[in-house]
């Protein structure tokens, strides 16, 4: 049993709502075997991983797992669990998991659930499915289950990668809003919302905190000068460059004295109670040793206070406590030390409440200072101090005051931090109780303000050793997003296996109209503003996000294709509006998607992350949406259902009408809206842009599509009119050039449905007996599904070019046309084909094989050599595709 290849899918994805790690796992010789044939390997699993009992399974109780692993299960399945059970012991609370067969023999995905607070591209999950692996085989052959070291291992990768408490508690505050929430790889770095109201935030420094007032928090001599000028109480003092001039500062002020770096942070390197030339002297090497200069100030009496303000308002305060243990009589230092660190909310750096307690030149130091070392033992109750300064960075600890600060002390902390500049700020103040009024006169005695920190620590707050935890990642929430402040921009969504492109395109048209500044994914690129800025197949989660992170975005309009929500999820959580364009057999064969069934169940989650009183807007004339609103009327549940059709007497949207429900069809010419029980009509068909003055009904029905969507946003319907009107930036789709006295249609139908549709379009405008086809299409498609679109082909036109795309997609060189060839000559005879190899020698064939007033329809690969070669050609672009053609075929 081996990991294959593994994937992440960040975003909402088939199996949960969050993220999830899917790894393709291959049973080997365990293949159609269970872990009940294998007498013994249930209670050696047990042994190894006892938390195991306790799982559910598919029996919803604890105990469920063990019943199957006895009753007998398939190793995918157990090695599934036994990696959730590692992922609980390290701390990574995890619940879901999922194996699924892919229906090939000792072939499954295995799918287990990621944390929220994890960076999109760890492979913590894989690194656990594989040690589970091990395990699980170690147990199967009797062998010593040993995974502690590699679990260890792992641990620390995750404590390292995760996020931190402050960045934590903001993304946990802000989901709790209901604000989009995406961490920036594994940085602390969190962006939230969407579009012009996404903002960045940084630990505790947002997109509003002054780059200004971090500098001067940043220098602690400037801080102390620039308050001491506005009259706030701080300590005497200055910098010194020199030890000259240090000590100059020591004899004006007298001992003791506080001697640290001018750009220190988390306490490193300050030396409280300096009393005497030789300590500062030694306290000055030290602060100056990263070639700083020093702060020497006056040592202030009074209590440790740290005050947190966020947004001009005191959100929490804390008594600090300086790392100390607490001796028994009976251990040493060293000892008294260990044990402390063994408490679990105690890890490195900031990633736990607490940090660990540590020995180096500092703490010897002060231990010797106390008439210690660490192999000394302290008597009972005897306080031993490892720190003088009450940092939580160097192992300090906290006590909540918040409710005990007085109004004139948050009025000095509330001034402090507009003085200096800053929106979030932790100030340190020394005082006797931060429970007593300040005196008038604003003159503390030995007490006062001793530093400003911009990006200021939050554990301390949300997590304190004793009192009252603070939910001050709301308050940063709440500072950057005002109750009724907005952190979304409307989302349409687009799926389906037709028409994305086309409907993404027109809805992005409306929404323009309407003056607003929409980004646009397809299967081109990425549009921001009517402009493209990356060209690409831009149909997955990565170029979603691209959209919904640029603040200059006021609507999103994402086509979203079957590859992105398998591979990756989806890149958003919810939408406004979910199209479901129509469903049709495409990409089978591939990702375990296998049925028509298998894809409409896929791409239903466009609909199902539709916020709730938003829209799905579903196509009536396809039964397979028909069926799918059916099955999924819980799934779509308090979401508005807009039907579309082209068939004005279609028995669903009159139910749907009759029922006050809203609908978009075509009905005597014209596109019309069905709502609130009446019938308005919006545009003449035949004035609709790049229609063909009617004749493409698969772009009417697009436009039906994506009318509702605007309306649902609010367009209104006098503005949707105009700009259906002016459609025509519609590249590769339907798009009409003469080249002398024959046509040129390019199209990207490259399925049956599609070339169906197109077809439809050119029997009506020219006629079957006036057709030639230049094809080709993707290799990445079942053999079935290309010889049907041959049989297409074949049904429509009489003449016919295949030639072969550059990217063969897995496929041999001339495969795919051979097998069209070969699907043409056994059903349709009478059509006249050649095989070609490249777009280049298959348009001049296909125009030489053309008549007079004939048209040649050119499916392609890629849109730009296409047009480059028929320009080079001397073809040019027809404008107003709304010309009169002699409607051969049925009555549009």
């Amino acid at each position: 049993m081996r990991i294959d290849s593994s994937r992440r899918l960040r975003g909402p994805n088939r199996y949960l709502a969050r993220p999830v790690q899917v790894s393709r796992v291959l049973l080997d010789g365990l293949t159609d075997r269970e872990s009940s044939d294998y007498p013994g390997f249930t209670e050696r699993l047990l042994t190894a991983f006892p938390g195991l009992a306790e799982h559910h399974c598919a029996f919803g109780e604890p105990g469920g797992f063990v019943r199957r692993l006895v009753g007998g299960t398939y190793f995918g399945h157990t090695a599934e669990h036994v990696a959730i059970e590692l992922s609980q012991r390290i701390g990574r609370h995890v619940n879901f998991g999922r194996t699924e067969g892919t229906g090939v023999p000792g072939e499954y995905d295995v799918i287990t659930e990621c944390p929220l607070d994890e960076p999109p591209d760890s492979r913590v999950a894989e690194r656990l499915l594989a040690l589970a692996i091990t395990g699980v085989l170690a147990a199967l052959h009797g062998e010593p289950v040993a995974v502690e070291d590699e679990l260890a291992a792992i641990a620390r990768t995750y404590e390292r990668q995760k996020s931190g408490p402050s960045t934590a508690a903001i993304a946990a505050a802000a989901r709790e809003r209901g604000i989009p929430v995406e961490r920036v790889g594994e940085l602390s770095l969190l962006r939230l919302g969407y579009g012009r109201h996404r903002r960045l935030v940084w630990a505790a420094l947002t997109d509003q905190t002054s780059a200004i007032g971090v500098d001067i928090a940043s220098d602690k001599e400037l801080t102390r000068r620039l308050l001491d000028e506005a009259g706030v109480p701080v300590p005497g003092g200055g910098a010194a460059s020199t030890l000259a001039e240090a000590l100059d500062l020591f004899a004006e002020l007298g001992p003791p004295v506080v001697v640290k770096p001018r750009q220190g942070r988390q306490g490193t390197h300050v030396f409280l109670g300096v009393d005497s030339p030789d300590a500062l002297r030694a306290a000055f090497e030290a602060a100056t040793a990263g070639g700083d200069d020093a702060v020497v100030e006056r040592e202030l009496s009074g209590r440790d206070y740290r005050v947190l303000t966020v947004g001009g308002q005191v959100v929490a305060a804390a008594e600090r406590v300086a790392a100390h243990v607490v001796g028994d009589g009976a251990t040493d230092v060293a000892g008294l030390i260990a044990r402390a660190n063994e408490d679990p909310r105690r890890g490195d750096g900031h990633a736990r409440p607490l940090t660990r307690l540590t020995v180096d030149d500092v703490a010897l130091t002060l231990l010797h200072r106390q008439g210690l070392d660490a192999g000394a033992v302290p008597a009972e109750g005897q306080v031993v101090r490892l720190r003088d300064n009450a940092n939580l960075s160097t192992g300090g600890t906290s006590v909540d005051v918040t409710d005990l600060v007085h109004p004139s002390v948050a009025d000095l902390c509330r001034r402090v931090a507009a003085i200096v500049g800053l929106d979030i700020a932790g100030l340190d103040l020394r005082l006797p109780s931060i429970a007593e009024p300040l005196p008038p006169s604003g003159i503390l005695a030995g007490g006062g303000v001793i530093e400003v920190n911009a990006a200021p620590g939050l554990r301390m707050h949300l997590d304190p050793s004793d009192g009252t935890a603070r939910d001050v990642g709301a308050a940063v929430v709440e500072a950057l997003y005002p109750a009724g402040t907005p952190a979304r921009i409307p989302i349409v969504a687009i799926t389906g296996t037709n028409g994305k492109t086309t409907v993404a395109r027109l809805t992005a048209h409306l929404l323009d109209g309407a003056g607003l500044r929409v980004g646009v994914t397809t299967t081109d690129g990425i549009t921001i503003g009517g402009r493209l800025v990356q060209r690409a197949d831009a149909t997955g989660p990565r170029s979603a996000r691209v959209v919904l992170s640029d603040p200059t975005v006021d609507a999103a309009v994402l086509e979203t294709a079957r590859g992105g929500l398998l591979r990756q999820g989806l890149g958003y959580d919810w939408s406004d509006v979910g199209i479901i364009t129509n469903l049709t057999g495409d990409h089978l064969g591939q990702d375990g998607i296998d049925s028509v069934e298998d894809l409409v169940e896929l791409k239903a989650l466009v609909g199902e992350r539709v916020r709730e009183g938003g829209a799905v807007v579903l196509n009536a004339d396809d039964e397979r949406s028909r069926t799918l609103a059916t099955h999924s009327a819980g799934r779509f549940a308090k979401r508005e259902i807009i039907w579309c059709s082209l068939d004005p007497r279609n028995p669903l949207i009159r139910r749907h009408w009759d029922t006050g429900g809203r609908a978009y069809l075509l009905a005597d010419g014209w596109l019309v809206e069905l709502a609130d029980r009446r019938w308005i009509p919006l545009l003449a068909v035949r004035e609709l842009g790049g229609g063909f003055g009617g004749a493409a009904r698969h772009l009417v029905a697009n436009a039906l599509a994506a009318t509702a969507a605007a309306r649902v946003l609010g367009v209104a319907t006098a503005r949707v009119a105009e700009r259906l009107r002016t459609f025509a930036d519609n590249p590769g789709r339907g798009m009409l050039l003469r080249l002398g006295g024959t046509d040129i249609l390019v199209d990207y139908a490259h399925n049956p449905a599609a070339i169906g549709a197109v077809g439809d379009l050119v029997d009506r405008l020219w006629g079957a007996a006036r057709t030639v086809a230049a094809v080709t299409l993707p290799g990445d498609r079942r053999d079935d599904l290309l010889r049907e679109s041959a049989r297409e082909i074949g049904a429509r036109f009489d003449r016919v070019v295949l030639y072969e795309d550059s990217d063969l997609r897995g496929r041999s060189p001339g495969e795919v046309p051979a097998l069209l060839h070969e699907e043409l000559t056994a059903t349709c005879p009478a059509v006249t084909c050649a095989v070609v190899r490249t777009v280049d020698e298959a348009v001049p064939a296909a125009l030489a094989m053309a008549r007079p007033g004939d048209v040649v329809l050119l499916l392609y690969e890629k849109i730009e050599p296409v047009l480059s070669l028929l320009r080079t050609l001397g073809a040019e672009t027809v404008a107003d595709q709304r010309v009169s053609f002699p409607l051969i075929g049925a009555s549009v």
